[in-house]
């Protein structure tokens, strides 16, 4: 993480591995990594590059703004809409939406979280 004004080419940057809870594995052997670019001092803001492979997972969501670099999923909100997303859609989901994730294409993203 940088304090500096900084660029990073989002297709290329190398991401770490971020094992998935197992009880959140639906189906196949998604595999998830990132990398967190910024932090707020308080901990409450995260902005970062997130990727995860081919399978379905469910999640619970925090206040969040992504947009797909590649990759495409079909996100189910419970309850509410499904999107499908790919390469420059932008997404904002709801602190607390109960989603189901479908990776169709290894999907990454650029997000800004807001943690309540």
């Amino acid at each position: 993480m940088t304090s500096m004004s900084f660029a990073v080419h989002i297709p290329d940057a190398d991401l770490e591995p971020d094992p998935l809870d197992p009880s959140q594995i639906i189906a196949g052997s998604p595999e998830v990594s990132g990398k967190v670019l910024w932090e707020s001092e308080d901990g409450r803001q995260i902005r970062g590059i997130w990727q995860i492979t081919p399978g379905t997972v469910s999640d619970t969501e925090a206040n969040e703004l992504f947009v797909v670099v590649s990759g495409r999923a079909t996100i189910a909100v419970e309850g509410g809409d499904t999107f499908d997303v790919g390469p420059g859609d932008a997404c904002v989901l709801r602190e607390g939406d109960r989603t189901v994730w479908t990776v169709h294409e290894t999907l990454r993203k650029a997000y800004h979280i807001t943690l309540g």
